[in-house]
């Protein structure tokens, strides 16, 4: 799902500058995970700093499905593979900039 700023049926609230073409609200469904996320009032460039997301999954192939999904147009910030902690575990930022932790844990 996915509605902009400017499909909302009601007018902004005052002294709220119209976002137009930017997110309200976007609901991504990642197998029975749901995320929710919306574009902030930050004028300029976005930039996705001191924060990593992390998704849970529940075989070592899922995990390197979602790795690679993930990390595709993006770079590694740790290789994927098992740890103590993890039967499979990696750290990507994806194409955006944005920080993920997939991990199987054991």
């Amino acid at each position: 799902m996915l509605m902009r700023y400017q499909d909302s049926p009601e007018p902004p609230p005052p002294g709220i500058p119209v976002a137009g073409d930017k997110i309200m609200h976007a609901n991504l469904q990642i197998g029975e995970t749901q995320i929710m996320a919306s574009d902030g009032q930050n004028p300029g460039e976005g930039l996705f700093k001191g924060f990593s997301l992390s998704i849970e999954a529940t075989t070592d192939a899922e995990a390197r499905r979602l790795f690679d999904a993930l990390g595709d147009g993006g770079h590694i910030q740790m290789p994927f593979g098992p740890t103590f902690f993890a039967t499979a575990f990696g750290m990507v930022a994806d194409r955006f900039g944005v920080g993920w932790m997939v991990i199987v844990p054991r």
